[in-house]
């Protein structure tokens, strides 16, 4: 016969008044956590009930009678609000409290109530927080009552609403533990579901999967707020014209990322426009535009030596009292670890009008305006950048012989005195290379790719032997003993003329490298302290000290450093043999060595841009093995080129690894003497040639393109 099922009988509930309840010593809670009393208690009187009643027994005297008096082993934090909201006035000390009584003859212990309410209790899924959030928000409450209602910020609730317009199938994939919180929250920065789910997909075939892998791709077509074309542009006038920002309410983003990149460039090219047809009525002849020009750019131009604009008498005092503002600053805050917040933000303000008195515009004679133009370009702060006052060689005055001075005269040797401005706007399109051949060989780099990279290791060369003056002076006086004694013509890396050698070829980001912002800064320096007159000139060199005009010497030899790759002509062809380039770049390692060139130290990263995008898959897992090993080349060998060369860019970021054209030479100097002795036998190349010489087959698809418009 079955045992009779034992019925259980519930505790009663009923008002207690508040005055009759005391905390119990059995309440296991000692440790404060969660919501404060404080911000419980202005819930309760939001809500106006208590949504959990409390959990009462008996307080019994010696005899084990009633007292009249309940203690509170569970609910204590609420008790606690409750006597808040008393001492606030807000509620009556006598308030009826819905209580649980508890039979006082039960032989659960008080302490094992107080433990089970809050472990047996199960917290919300923090999705299905977030999915109330968007319903109390469909109902009609702002982010700021929502954020007011559950003490968390207006920022917290914009991230939670954002989780939950993510994808319902990621969010149930995320409810079913298949991805982590962190993962979905990547996907919050756009809104495009479709393109959520095609990269979830993605990463089911990817090895990584990371939150940062899903932001990358999320944003690869896209466009960074702090891109010089948005700052030159502006957000607002981007979103007015109905651009969309993607933003990321998880992490920093320095202002999220643009979507319409076709629009951009559309209010790039309009507002470079309106500004060049503003500098053109200044009267220039010509003017080129474009969003940044390359290294070298204004080779060839004579530029013109203009006048500072005299500052009026207003502007004169204004700029001594914030030089004295400055200077006070300065002495106040001298000894002090760290300049106040405020301090520190003003003195950045003065430094900045100080600069915009000393980088004040030039004034041109109208007789060379007519006859110069000017370069528009975005600087890299986004503002604009017009650089006037350059006079290409066919538009130089002619020289007038005397007696050939009046004006029919000058018509007839070719002197328009019309001024009018002719505007002549030239936009320089990149095109990108096509996508290499995927087969596992390793095959020779291309030509333009080596004419880019030595057009770095040039430039850094460069820049190392004018910082080395005695190596600086070897390499001249090497030369003009070549050139004296032997009359060697073989291709030297030394043109010692001293001829500028500019690089015809080159990537987009060379100008901005640190062996150019360092050469520049130098030219800069000698050439504000040098006179322009011829004979002015002769007297400065005459009296400079003799470390002076080694420096000098230095700086000027090293604009004729040539350490450029180029295919050479194998067929006796006006240009340098194949011969004569091996012999400049046998002859470059050896200055490279001389100076103790190191392309890591000199800022070369290998990027996407600069090299892993540029090469074959093959090329990318040896580079990628080279530097940190075998393991790390497997991680990416499934990947597709673009996203392998993504992934290749971080592996090798901080390894120090170089592609060979760029590694220090392990031959030694006789090398190159060895090789002239053998009376102009063909030399072993380099070691990044030696897989091949000739690269006929590559495609030469990535000159720009130029558009012209009148």
């Amino acid at each position: 016969m079955a045992s009779a099922v034992q019925k259980i009988t519930l505790s009663s509930s009923r008002d207690i008044p508040l005055n009759k309840l005391i905390l119990s010593q059995s309440n296991v809670r000692r440790v404060k956590a969660g919501v404060s009393i404080e911000d419980l208690a202005a819930d309760i009187a939001r809500r106006g009930c208590l949504l959990q009643s409390l959990n009462v027994r008996p307080v019994l005297d010696a005899e084990g009678v009633e007292t009249g008096m309940f203690e509170v082993p569970a609910g204590g934090r609420r008790f606690q609000a409750l006597q808040l909201l008393v001492k606030q006035k807000r509620l009556t000390k006598t308030a009826p409290v819905p209580c649980v009584v508890r039979d006082p003859s039960t032989k659960i212990l008080a302490e094992d109530d107080s433990l089970a309410e809050n472990v047996q209790r199960v917290p919300l899924h923090p999705l299905d927080q977030f999915r109330a959030f968007q319903t109390l928000r469909d109902k009609g409450l702002c982010d700021e009552d929502i954020a007011a209602a559950y003490f968390v910020g207006v920022n917290v609730v914009k991230q939670r609403l954002r989780i939950a317009a993510v994808s319902e199938k990621l969010l149930d994939i995320y409810a079913e533990d298949g991805m982590s919180l962190e993962q979905l929250m990547a996907f919050t920065v756009t809104t495009d579901h479709a393109r959520q789910l095609q990269v979830w997909d993605a990463l089911q075939r990817s090895y990584s999967q990371e939150p940062y892998q899903i932001r990358r791709m999320l944003t690869e077509k896209t466009v960074r707020a702090s891109d010089r074309r948005v700052l030159f542009v502006g957000i607002d006038a981007y979103e007015n014209a109905g651009g969309v920002v993607m933003r990321d309410l998880f992490q920093q983003d320095d202002g999220g990322w643009l979507e319409n990149i076709g629009l951009l460039e559309t209010l790039v090219a309009e507002k470079l426009r309106t500004d060049a047809e503003r500098i053109a009525a200044e009267g220039w002849k010509w003017i080129e535009v474009a969003v940044d020009f390359p290294y070298g750019h204004d080779h060839g131009l004579r530029e013109l030596d203009g006048i500072p604009a005299d500052l009026t008498d207003d502007e004169r005092a204004t700029r001594e009292a914030l030089r004295t503002e400055f200077d006070q600053l300065q002495a106040q805050y001298e000894d002090a670890d760290e300049l106040p917040d405020e301090v520190d933000q003003r003195l950045s303000e003065i430094e900045t009008a100080l600069e915009a008195f000393e980088s004040r515009p030039h004034i041109f004679d109208p007789a060379d305006i007519s006859r110069a133009g000017v370069f528009v370009s975005i600087a890299h702060d986004g503002q604009i950048q017009v650089d006037r006052g350059y006079v290409r060689p066919e538009d130089e005055a002619p020289v007038v012989e005397p007696g050939q001075e009046d004006r029919d005269d000058l018509e007839q040797v070719g002197i328009d005195n019309d001024t009018s401005p002719v505007q002549r706007v030239v936009i320089t399109i990149g095109q990108a290379e096509p996508e290499d051949d995927e087969d596992d060989v390793v095959k020779p780099l291309p030509d333009r790719l080596l004419s880019e990279l030595t057009a770095y290791r040039t430039l850094a060369l460069r820049d190392a032997v004018a910082n080395n003056p005695h190596v600086a002076m070897t390499a001249l006086l090497h030369k003009l003993c070549l050139d004296a004694f032997q009359h060697t013509a073989t291709g030297n890396c030394l043109e010692a003329s001293v001829r500028h050698v500019f690089f015809s070829i080159q990537s987009a980001d060379l100008k901005e490298s640190p062996s150019a912002k360092a050469v520049t800064e130098r030219h800069d320096a000698w050439k504000a302290d040098m006179p322009k007159d011829e004979a002015a000139l002769w007297d400065w060199l005459a009296a400079l000290d003799d470390a002076s005009r080694a420096a000098l010497l230095a700086h000027c030899v090293s604009f004729g450093v040539n350490a450029l790759y180029e295919k050479g002509d194998r067929y006796g062809g006006p240009g340098l043999s194949v011969h004569g380039v091996q012999h400049r770049l046998a002859q470059a390692d050896r200055l490279a060595r001389a100076v103790g060139l190191d392309m890591v130290d000199a800022g070369w990263r290998p990027t996407v841009e600069n090299y892993l995008g540029r090469v074959t898959k093959p090329r990318i897992l040896e580079a990628v093995r080279e530097a940190n090993g075998e393991q790390s080349a497997q991680l990416i060998d499934h990947l597709k080129k673009a996203d392998m060369a993504k992934e290749a860019e971080r592996l090798l970021n901080g390894t120090g690894w170089l592609p060979e054209p760029l590694r220090s030479s392990e031959a030694t100097t006789a090398d190159i003497g060895d090789a002239d002795a053998n009376g102009g036998e063909e030399e072993a190349l380099p070691a990044f040639l030696a897989d091949g010489e000739d690269n006929a087959g590559e495609d030469e698809t990535d000159a720009p393109v130029v558009i012209a418009a009148e």
